[in-house]
């Protein structure tokens, strides 16, 4: 495993992390389901410890994953363990018709960044991140006030912003202007590659950056036809429908051949092409069960200049319209 600094803290990471909203388990909003289908938390605990055998001392986490039970499960495991790195997020919850809720109140983010702390049994969180704030809660300033608050009291050591999946300029402009903040979690991925000016800038300005959906809901292993089917209880059932599947899979076959070059498996590809961008922190796959763990630390190389800026003018000529695409249809 390699480590990479994470922007200008102190914190050094390994550049492939442990995405836990998998196994947060099936999770409902109304009729939206918010997890990835169902799952065994003794697997999810031998995959969570398997990939620290592997070197893998980041995980991602939020409090809505399982509504806090991914939380749980790494509070149950490790507690205030000072090699495991652990990165959560705040602003999702219910209301009272469970309906989800954004909310980046003050009062809210104090109380559950406590809510957080007493689940993951630690004193203090490693990387808070808003999920997915936009600039009006940050021009409203509470859960800006509320972080640096946080964070004076030691029950966080650094926050950032995790950014919209679709529109992520606004708040990074927002956040880099205004030099605040220690990070961001973004998308990148060979399909969605619409934060890669975010990424460079960022970079410069000492931010440490994590990638999250490598492998676009899994199109990117290259294991679906276009009859892929999904239970209710997992968001995929939505989003990757039998027009995103068609339209992905035909879009993507320009793809396969390079992936073959390297002689790596899709996985392995998919994740290479990311952590080929330097100014990259870490890398977060969902991870399920021990073999996934394994799997996602194999065969990482580096991508070289010819094949990387292929996949970029990709981007521009294909994989644009097929994310607009996602966005209509998903």
């Amino acid at each position: 495993m390699k480590y990479r600094r994470f922007g200008k803290t102190d914190l050094n990471i390994s550049e492939i992390g442990f995405g836990t909203w998998a196994i947060g388990g099936p999770a409902m909003a109304g009729e939206i389901p918010i997890g990835w289908g169902d799952v065994d938390d003794r697997t999810s605990i031998k995959a969570l410890k398997k990939a620290l055998d592997l070197g893998i001392n980041f995980y991602d986490t939020a409090d809505f994953y399982g509504l806090g039970h991914s939380e749980e499960l790494l509070g149950k495991l490790w507690s205030n363990r000072k090699d495991v790195i652990i990165a959560t997020k705040v602003g999702h919850r219910l209301d009272a018709d469970n309906n989800i809720f954004l909310d980046y109140s003050y009062d809210y983010i104090m109380k559950a960044c406590e809510d957080s702390l007493n689940r993951l049994r630690r004193e203090s969180i490693d990387f808070y991140q808003l999920h997915t704030s936009r600039v009006p809660d940050l021009e409203g300033g509470a859960c800006i006030r509320a972080m640096n608050q946080l964070q004076k009291q030691g029950k966080i050591r650094y926050w950032g912003i995790s950014l919209n999946t679709y529109h992520p300029e606004p708040e990074a402009d927002f956040m880099l202007n205004n030099g605040i903040g220690y990070g961001f979690q973004l998308v990148f991925n060979i399909i969605n590659q619409k934060a890669i000016s975010i990424i460079k800038n960022a970079s410069k300005h000492g931010m440490g950056i994590i990638a999250r959906m490598p492998l676009q809901f899994g199109l990117l292993t290259g294991k679906f036809d276009r009859n892929a089917k999904f239970p209710k209880t997992d968001h995929r059932n939505f989003r990757l429908n039998p027009q995103v599947l068609e339209r992905s899979l035909k879009d993507l076959e320009p793809i396969w051949p390079i992936a073959e070059k390297y002689n790596i498996g899709l996985d392995a590809f998919a994740l290479s092409f990311i952590l080929s961008h330097h100014e990259i922190s870490t890398v977060i796959p969902g991870i399920k069960t021990p073999e996934q763990a394994m799997a996602n630390v194999k065969n990482i190389c580096t991508l070289n200049q010819e094949d990387l800026s292929f996949l970029h003018t990709l981007y521009d000529v294909r994989f644009s319209d097929l994310l607009e695409f996602m966005k209509l249809h998903g």
